[in-house]
């Protein structure tokens, strides 16, 4: 099926995840969370599951606290993970509440169980909730350290039975070198996991490709910045990387 304006297949999921970065709520400051840009992420949120999408996410904390930034500067590594999940908990509290503002009934499902915040995580409930039409928010990552967002998104998009990764970043795509650096950066439209794995891409850890491609879980890579980009993917339309086998 395509888009006849466009002629771009017309990509039809029934359930994906959506990984962003703490850095993605921040805005235009250098710190924390921007409400403006959280609703605007949020709205994007709702024109796809308005579609009838049923969507997870998950959220890093850089915004807030990294753990490898807090351990290079001779904090315990452990410590300064967990330091880290603790701050997409907050991240992910801050989508909840700007989703339930659009109407769009919201669970955040924690890895580190704190019942007085937020559900444990338990599969089959999360399930359920995908189910019923609900957003799941996947917080605390894996729940152990050394492992990244990027690794918590694809275990839960896997958990889950996600069709596709949505990875959403400042930049339209995967690019052969640094986009905002270099002016005669080539995007790909599509490229294979181990070209990613071999080139050192930086899409997500390496892990998390390695997970993705033992699964054939696609990753498709897009800018978060450019409105309507979520659901604009979804009907055939803009500009993306779709990372496969």
């Amino acid at each position: 099926m395509s888009d006849a304006r466009t002629n771009k297949p017309t990509r039809t999921y029934k359930r994906v995840l959506l990984k962003i970065s703490g850095e993605a709520l921040m805005g235009d400051q250098g710190f924390g969370l921007h409400p403006p840009t959280v609703e605007r992420i949020a709205r994007e949120v709702k024109s796809v599951h308005d579609m009838g999408v049923e969507i997870c996410m998950v959220i890093g904390g850089g915004n807030i606290f990294r753990g490898l930034q807090g351990s290079a500067q001779g904090m315990e590594r452990t410590t300064a993970d967990y330091m880290g999940m603790l701050a997409t908990v907050m991240n992910a509290l801050a989508v909840q509440s700007a989703l339930e503002g659009v109407g769009v009934y919201t669970r955040v499902v924690s890895a580190i169980p704190m019942d007085q915040v937020c559900e444990p995580y338990i599969r089959r409930r999360a399930v359920r909730h995908l189910e019923k039409g609900r957003v799941v928010i996947f917080a605390a990552g894996t729940g152990n350290p050394y492992f990244t967002t990027d690794t918590a998104a694809t275990l839960r998009a896997n958990e889950m039975a996600c069709e596709a990764i949505f990875k959403g970043t400042k930049v339209d795509g995967v690019y052969d070198k640094d986009p905002v650096k270099h002016a005669d950066a080539k995007r790909y439209d599509e490229i294979t996991y181990d070209d990613v794995l071999v080139k050192n891409l930086k899409v997500m850890d390496a892990s998390a490709i390695a997970l993705a491609r033992d699964n054939n879980l696609p990753i498709i890579v897009f800018s978060l910045d450019e409105p309507g980009g979520f659901v604009g993917i979804l009907a055939g339309e803009g500009t993306y990387t779709i990372v496969h086998g």
